[in-house]
């Protein structure tokens, strides 16, 4: 199972898990980032490196923040060309309008 970020980086976007992040899975989704669900390689160094608390294993997502499972796969579903890092950059804590409607 990979991981998942959930509300707690709603607007910080810290970063720092972006940087340990070995197989570059994490991505910029406007006022959230989310973790790819077929690039994690389930490493767990993301998750102890979040100041906030936001990621977890799959399985041990907190009850109130289950639904960012299925909003994290849903996304990269939803908008399969958000890999390419040029186009789509991580801004550290930033807030802006994601460049897709909906």
């Amino acid at each position: 199972m990979a991981y998942i970020i959930a509300e707690p980086c709603l607007g910080t976007k810290d970063t720092a898990c972006v940087e340990v992040c070995p197989v570059d899975c994490i991505y910029d989704a406007g006022k959230i980032l989310y973790i790819h669900p077929e690039e994690c390689i389930n490493c767990a160094l993301c998750e102890p490196a979040c100041p906030v608390d936001a990621v977890f294993e799959e399985s041990a997502t907190p009850p109130q923040w289950e639904h960012y499972i299925e909003e994290n796969r849903k996304f990269f579903e939803d908008h399969p060309d958000y890999a390419d890092r040029e186009k789509y950059p991580i801004k550290k804590g930033e807030e802006y309008e994601p460049p897709y409607s909906g």
